[in-house]
């Protein structure tokens, strides 16, 4: 990417994540924790970052003072500047489609809310990333080879499994990569190739594509990308597929949550290891972690300020969690400052901040098989006590604050 080139970064960092239920209660889905000090949000900005891209707005909708705090002015990824750095992007009435109300529906919906803005910024290039992913890029030599071709939208896309290809949004592409048609959700689909929520586009491409859809009758928005907004430009312009390389997730299920963390342990998350796009973060404020004689550590990572007495397998602590002698955790990934008492046992489960678990008590269990879904994942909000003895089976829910 030339010195010259002007680049917009935009991440969508707005949904509610309704479907990591009481995890994302009080908080945004990008705002989660992840590898024990970091948060999802960090990839979308740190790969921006690090690629030379100082111009980054950060659209938020959904429980935005849960992100403010850990993004604030953009310091940790050196954003927080007097010309350009980070723009917070914030809802205001009477931006979106007619007859709508409230939160953008989607995140082609998002973008029109603010397409002024960005008809009038004069890049020369637009990438937009979602702030739910994992992944490492570098983003300049994309962005070369968009201009180079001089395509409308650059796709980047990811092979996945035909299951998890039915709930993404599948690319079907030709001779030189050429996008010929995007599905949205497929019941039986006939590729396991998705795009990975990073687009480059020609500015004025998009707002023209922007343009014509909302000249149309559409009431509700224009909801996601897959929807109206990509399937306009393949029909009517150049929308090429850049393979995505290395590791790529998207943790917006608790099982894919619970998963990408898995990939963590086994070493096959690239992002920490990336000199050149460093993943940055506001780093906790922290004693370093300790593990009392007696414990047992195996496969695990732990954040500064954990203290181990017990038993911990497979998993991940954030900051500031105790787990006592006695105690159990495997294949877990416990938030901030969670304690597990003496003798408790959790298994296949994500804790939310300040989490208890009392003595004796029992979170979860180890699924049978290797496939995870959702319902073999036990999930504790944020707050939540179990009583000592209690017992939650695997999959189970517990809302913020509550008792069992």
């Amino acid at each position: 990417m030339r010195a010259t080139t002007r680049v917009l970064g935009v991440v969508q960092a707005g949904g509610a994540g309704s479907r990591m239920d009481v995890l994302t209660r009080e908080r945004a889905k990008p705002a989660l924790p992840f590898g024990g000090s970091h948060r999802l949000v960090d990839f979308a900005l740190s790969t921006l970052a690090g690629s030379g891209v100082t111009d980054v707005w950060l659209s938020v909708q959904y429980r935005a003072g849960s992100l403010h705090g850990h993004v604030a002015g953009g310091r940790p990824w050196d954003l927080d500047r007097t010309r350009g750095g980070l723009r917070w992007l914030v809802p205001e009435e009477g931006g979106g489609s007619p007859g709508q109300e409230g939160f953008a529906a989607g995140n082609a919906d998002d973008l029109h809310q603010y397409v002024d803005a960005i008809e009038s910024f004069g890049a020369d290039a637009v990438v937009v990333m979602s702030a739910d992913q994992v992944l490492s890029l570098d983003l300049r030599p994309v962005v070369e080879r968009h201009l180079e071709r001089g395509a409308d939208c650059t796709v980047l896309t990811t092979e996945v499994t035909r299951t998890r290809a039915r709930e993404k949004t599948v690319v079907h592409t030709g001779r030189g990569r050429r996008v010929r048609r995007v599905e949205e959700k497929p019941d039986d689909p006939t590729s396991t190739t998705i795009a990975a929520e990073v687009f480059v586009y020609r500015p004025a491409a998009l707002v023209e594509a922007i343009g014509t859809l909302r000249r149309e009758d559409v009431e509700d928005g224009l909801g996601d990308f897959s929807e109206r907004l990509l399937p306009h430009l393949v029909a009517s312009g150049t929308v090429l597929a850049e393979p995505l390389p290395g590791y790529w997730a998207d943790c917006g299920t608790p099982a894919a949550y619970l998963a990408a963390h898995r990939d963590l342990l086994a070493g096959r998350v690239d992002a920490f290891d990336e000199p050149a796009v460093p993943l940055l973060t506001r780093w906790p404020e922290r004693a370093p972690a300790r593990v009392d004689a007696g414990a047992l550590v195996e496969d695990s990572l732990l954040a500064p300020g954990c203290r181990v007495r017990g038993t911990v397998r497979r998993s991940v602590l954030g900051p500031g969690v105790v787990v006592e002698a006695g105690a159990a955790v495997e294949d877990a990934v416990l938030l901030e400052d969670v304690v597990v008492r003496r003798d408790a046992r959790v298994a296949t489960a994500v804790l939310d901040e300040r989490v208890v678990v009392g003595r004796g008590a029992q979170v979860g269990a180890r699924p049978r098989g290797t496939r995870l879904v959702d319902d073999h994942v036990t999930l504790l909000g944020r707050e939540a006590v179990v009583a000592g003895g209690a017992a939650l089976p695997a999959g189970a829910r517990l809302e913020p604050g509550a008792t069992a």
